[in-house]
C-alpha cells in the first residue's frame, strides 16, 4: 500500500540522518583515521571581524584580542566596519597604535567588506571571528598549531556558548545541538575534514580566500574552498571561543532562516564537491551533513501525515502516530512556555527547539525556491523581533553574520 511505503521510506530517511550517519562518521573515526601533525609554530596571522554597528561591544572585543597569548610581531587584527553609525569606526580608531587597523569602505555587504579587510591584511593565515566572541587566551596558538602539516589548509575552531544569563529556552537546545556538533567535528577531522566551520573561529591559508559573492555563507564558503583546493579541513577542540545565546527564540528562528538560506545557496555554488570521485567521502558527509539534515521536514512531514492513515494497519503505525504526538505536544509546550523556567527544562526545550529549526528550514527551502537572497547583514541582537513573535516566519530582511551552527541541523 502507498501508506506504508511512504512510512517505511520516511522512517528509513530519518533513520539514517539522525542514526545511521552520526554512527557512521564515530565508527569511521575509530576505524579509519588520518591523523595530522601539530606544532608549537607561529606563522604571519591576521584576525579579522566584520563589524556593523558593534559599538557596544568592539572595544571588549579588541581588548580580548590585544591580550592573546601570541607574539606581537606575528600578529594583526583588522577591523572592517560595513558602514557602521553607532561610532564602530571611532572606536576602532583609537586603538591604531597597538596594530588594530579599520577598513571603512562603506555599506557594501559582508562579503565585500571581508573582501576588504583580506586586501589590507598581510598574514600568511586568516583567522576570522565576529565581534561578540571572546576567545581564550591561547586560541590562535591552538588554532595554528595544525598548520604544521602541509596537507591542512582550514581549521575550525571550537564555539562554546557563555552561560544563558536572561536567554529563554532556546539557549538549552542550542547547547545540546553544540555537543552533538562538537563529536561530529572531533569524528570528520581525525578522519578527514570537518564539513565546514563556525563563523565565530576558523582560519584558513591565505591563498585558500577568493571573491565571495552576494546571498551566500562566508564562513561556508571560506572553508568549503580548502576543500576544493585538496587540503584538509581539521578540528582544534582547544581553540576557544567563547559566544552568548540568541536571547529569544524569535531571533534564533530569524537567524537560522538567513543562515540556511545563504548556506543552500553556497551549497549551490560549491556543487562540484559533491562529486564523490573529486573529493571521495567528503560529497557523502557533505550530503548528509549539508542536504539531508536540513531538508529532514519532508520525510518528517510524510510520516506526521501517513502514520494516523495507516492506524489500522498494525501495531507499529499506531505507536509511531501516538510517538510523534507526545514529540510535538512537547514541543509546543515548550515554545509556548519558553521564557518560563519549565520552558528551559530539556524535556520541553529541546523539543523546541528542533521543531524550530525544521520551520525555519522550510522557510530558507522557500526562499530558495523564490530566488530570495540576503544579502546585508545586522548583529543578531539588533534584530529585536515584534511582540510575542516566537519563531513565526517573518520574511526575508537584511541579512545579519553568518556564523554557526551553520552546520547543524539548522
Amino acid at each position: 500500500m502507498i501508506r506504508t511505503s511512504i512510512f517505511w521510506l520516511a522512517t528509513a530517511i530519518l533513520g539514517i540522518t539522525y542514526a545511521g550517519m552520526p554512527v557512521l562518521t564515530v565508527l569511521r573515526a575509530r576505524l579509519r583515521p588520518r591523523p595530522f601533525a601539530r606544532a608549537d609554530i607561529t606563522p604571519s596571522v591576521s584576525v579579522i571581524i566584520a563589524a556593523y554597528n558593534e559599538a557596544d561591544v568592539i572595544g571588549d572585543r579588541i581588548e580580548n584580542l590585544l591580550a592573546l597569548d601570541y607574539p606581537a610581531d606575528r600578529r594583526e587584527f583588522v577591523i572592517v566596519s560595513d558602514g557602521s553609525t553607532d561610532g564602530t569606526d571611532e572606536i576602532v580608531a583609537a586603538y591604531r597604535s597597538q596594530d588594530v587597523r579599520l577598513v571603512a569602505p562603506g555599506r557594501v555587504g559582508k562579503g565585500a567588506a571581508l573582501e576588504a579587510a583580506v586586501q589590507a591584511a598581510n598574514g600568511e593565515i586568516l583567522v576570522f571571528s565576529d565581534a561578540n566572541s571572546r576567545y581564550a587566551p591561547d586560541a590562535i596558538r591552538a588554532l595554528v598549531r595544525p598548520f604544521a602539516d602541509s596537507t591542512v589548509g582550514g581549521v575550525a575552531g571550537n564555539q562554546v556558548y557563555l552561560p544563558e544569563g536572561e536567554a529563554d529556552a532556546t539557549a538549552v537546545g542550542e547547547r545540546g545541538y553544540w555537543d552533538f556538533d562538537r563529536l561530529l567535528k572531533r569524528s570528520q577531522s581525525a578522519a578527514g575534514n570537518v564539513t565546514s566551520a563556525t563563523g565565530a573561529i576558523y582560519a584558513i591559508r591565505r591563498h585558500h580566500f577568493d571573491t565571495i559573492p552576494d546571498g551566500v555563507s562566508d564562513d561556508m564558503l571560506n572553508t568549503m574552498r580548502v576543500i576544493g583546493g585538496d587540503q584538509r579541513l581539521v578540528f582544534a577542540e582547544d581553540a576557544l571561543a567563547f559566544e552568548p545565546v540568541a536571547p529569544s527564540g524569535a531571533l534564533e528562528f530569524r537567524r537560522k532562516v538567513r543562515i540556511m538560506t545563504r548556506s543552500f545557496r553556497c551549497l549551490i555554488l560549491m556543487r562540484r564537491l559533491f562529486d564523490p570521485r573529486r573529493t571521495g567521502w567528503y560529497a557523502v558527509q557533505l550530503l548528509w551533513h549539508k542536504v539531508m539534515l536540513r531538508t529532514a521536514v519532508v520525510p518528517m512531514a510524510a510520516l506526521a501525515v501517513v502514520s494516523p492513515l495507516a492506524w489500522r494497519l498494525g501495531r507499529i503505525y499506531r505507536i509511531a502516530t501516538v510517538g510523534q504526538a507526545i514529540c510535538y505536544g512537547l514541543a509546543g509546550a515548550g515554545i509556548l512556555l519558553a521564557g518560563h523556567p519549565v520552558g528551559r527544562k530539556a524535556p520541553l526545550a529541546i523539543p523546541a527547539y528542533f521543531v524550530m529549526v525544521n520551520v525555519a528550514a522550510v522557510r530558507a527551502m522557500v526562499n530558495l525556491a523564490r530566488g530570495e537572497r540576503i544579502d546585508r547583514w545586522e548583529p543578531r541582537r539588533t534584530l529585536e523581533p515584534a511582540a510575542n513573535d516566537r519563531f513565526q516566519p517573518t520574511g526575508v530582511v537584511d541579512g545579519e553574520r553568518d556564523d554557526a551552527p551553520d552546520e547543524a541541523i539548522a
